[in-house]
């Protein structure tokens, strides 16, 4: 019988993992040795933080990041196949989305293998809950370009894609790009069009605001190196 494939979520940020997720994460991880992660060293610390009482040395940890090739992750599942169940866990959040875990994912699926996703923190969902926007037709993005001219073009096409589709669109930056970004969507956008901008979800600074461009021309903003939700409804 095969092992099955856990997606572990972890916290957006310091804080204490049972206050954002429940007590069947921290379960799963008790009965796991075997580890997909994107840093070896936050990953041992959310796994101690969470359990505590679970043997370091027991752990057998893989790494998986942005540049890790498919070729050398395709043997990742092999415990699986053993019998032995996997956790993977994301850098912050819930993996597989905006994250390299999907490769995983797509093994496990091609395998036979169960995946389990466990509920947790998930930075785009909890911004678009608190948007006010379009819960029932919204699109994630990702990245916009680097390149003003064309990040600019983007913003433009997410606008005009919102409007005719009557959909919500979210997207995310660097963080220390975010006040540049604010600032595009500032000169860019309608002057109705609203923008939400969600960072530091689920931590003490947490900021959760929706306002038209208009209203956003008058607010004063430090989200300098915090992780941001941007999103955009015309």
């Amino acid at each position: 019988m095969k092992g099955k494939l856990y997606l572990i979520p972890t916290t957006l940020g310091d804080t204490e993992p049972l206050e954002v997720m429940p007590i069947s994460v921290k379960k799963v991880i008790e009965h796991l040795d075997f580890f997909i992660v994107e840093n070896e060293k936050s990953a041992r610390r959310f796994i101690k933080k969470i359990t505590p009482t679970k043997a370091q040395p027991s752990l057998q940890l893989m790494l998986l990041d942005k540049y890790s090739d498919e070729l050398e992750t395709r043997n990742y599942l092999d415990a699986c196949e053993e019998g032995k169940s996997v956790g993977l866990l994301s850098e912050a959040g819930v993996p597989a989305v905006a994250d390299p875990g999907a490769t995983i994912v797509k093994l496990a699926h091609q395998k036979g293998i169960q995946v389990v996703p466990l509920v947790g923190p998930s930075s785009i969902l909890m911004a678009m809950m608190a948007s006010g926007m379009n819960g029932q037709s919204f699109t994630f993005n990702g990245y916009l370009p680097i390149d003003k001219s064309d990040r600019k073009k983007a913003i433009k096409d997410l606008e005009k894609l919102s409007r005719d589709k009557n959909q919500s669109q979210i997207f995310i930056e660097t963080p220390y790009r975010n006040e540049k970004m604010l600032d595009d969507l500032r000169s860019v956008l309608s002057p109705e069009t609203r923008v939400c901008v969600a960072c530091d979800i689920t931590l003490p600074t947490e900021y959760i605001k929706t306002l038209t461009v208009r209203e956003w021309k008058n607010v004063k903003t430090d989200l300098h190196k915090r992780p941001a939700i941007f999103i955009v409804h015309k």
